[in-house]
């Protein structure tokens, strides 16, 4: 068994215009003085990196680890959630996505795809500069619109499109094993990849692909009703990263799953800070202490109730309560003795 690291914290929500959100310094002293020890990276944040220099100079990624560093931080992952969205997306879609594109590909569909899997071999490229083998990426979606089948699906549109998906990966995925880098799909409504036998139908698409892994967050099986406990039982040898994201689902007579198109804070499935709603973190830490998870408990705060400011300032310790530091010895070695043939021949009559 390993030891889980952290406390982490992805900074994605927290980025913004004023101080300290405004700067890498900025969130990194703010991060480092809630007590993280690492951040999240998103890529598309143009502040906290330059994803060109990063791919292409382990000089500037000396550099920027550094400069964490300086914070008595670490940098856990590298994350292309946006751009990965851009890889595969359905046209139903496009106008809404074109808001993670740059503005000179807006409505040039083609191209906003073809530069969405280069901003992601990038990532993982800098990654491997970075001395980080994992990456955090969506898978986009084709199929989503279909998820619901009614009118009833086409035979062969499912196989169908998790062939093209698959297409559209296998490069960046080669790309990835080139490099030593896993790509981590978080597994998330509104993606291909929602659930594991999701997961499971694009890994046969990719031929069983080495280099295609999990990024566990619990909050979205809670809002979809799936057993976050067991799916780590099932796919533990895929599960690569994590983040530490609460939920809750509180179905009515009115709305449940579906949400019946309400804001956040009117759904029955929403997400909460740490510790505000019903996931059970001590569970899944031992869970993935158990199975040898050694990557990092990286906070996400996406709550429709609580700051963000409070959201932070609680994870740190909320996480670090959970960490468990994995045994190195069994409880009852004390009662044992050394191996002996013999002695267990006697003991078993034989």
């Amino acid at each position: 068994m390993r030891t889980i690291k952290g406390p982490a914290i992805f900074l994605a929500q927290f980025v913004g215009s004023e101080a300290p959100f405004n700067s890498l310094d900025g969130l990194c002293k703010w991060a480092s003085d809630l007590g993280y020890k690492g951040i999240q990276i998103p890529t598309w944040e143009k502040g906290l990196i330059d994803l060109d220099k990063a791919a292409d100079s382990k000089t500037y990624c000396d550099e920027l680890k550094g400069k964490v560093a300086a914070y008595g931080l670490e940098i856990t992952e590298l994350s292309t959630h946006l751009q990965g969205q851009l890889v595969a997306v359905n046209p139903a879609y496009d106008v809404m996505f074109d808001a993670f594109a740059p503005a000179h590909l807006k409505g040039n569909y083609a191209s906003r795809t073809a530069w969405a899997k280069e901003q992601v071999k990038k990532a993982i490229r800098a990654s491997k500069h970075l001395g980080i083998g994992v990456h955090a990426t969506f898978s986009g979606a084709l199929m989503w619109h279909t998820m619901y089948p009614w009118p009833q699906r086409p035979s062969g549109l499912v196989e169908l499109g998790f062939k093209e998906l698959a297409a559209r990966w296998l490069p960046i995925l080669d790309c990835a094993k080139e490099n030593g880098v896993d790509v981590c799909y978080e597994i998330h409504p509104g993606e291909d990849l929602h659930d594991g036998i999701t997961f499971e139908r694009f890994l046969a698409a990719t031929n069983k692909h080495e280099s295609a892994h999990i990024l566990y967050d619990p909050s979205h099986f809670v809002l979809q009703q799936l057993d976050y406990l067991a799916f780590i039982d099932i796919y533990h040898e895929h599960i690569k990263m994590f983040h530490v994201k609460d939920a809750e689902f509180n179905p009515t007579g009115r709305s449940g799953v579906y949400g019946g198109y309400q804001d956040w804070v009117d759904r029955p499935g929403r997400f909460r800070s740490l510790g505000d709603g019903q996931i059970d973190f001590k569970a899944i830490f031992t869970k993935l202490t158990q199975y040898g998870f050694d990557g990092w408990a990286v906070m996400e705060w996406e709550c429709c109730i609580k700051s963000p400011e409070q959201g932070a300032r609680e994870g740190a310790p909320f996480i670090q309560s959970c960490m468990i530091e994995a045994s190195k010895k069994a409880f009852d070695d004390f009662a044992g003795g050394d191996a002996d043939e013999a002695v267990n021949r006697k003991i078993l009559g034989i």
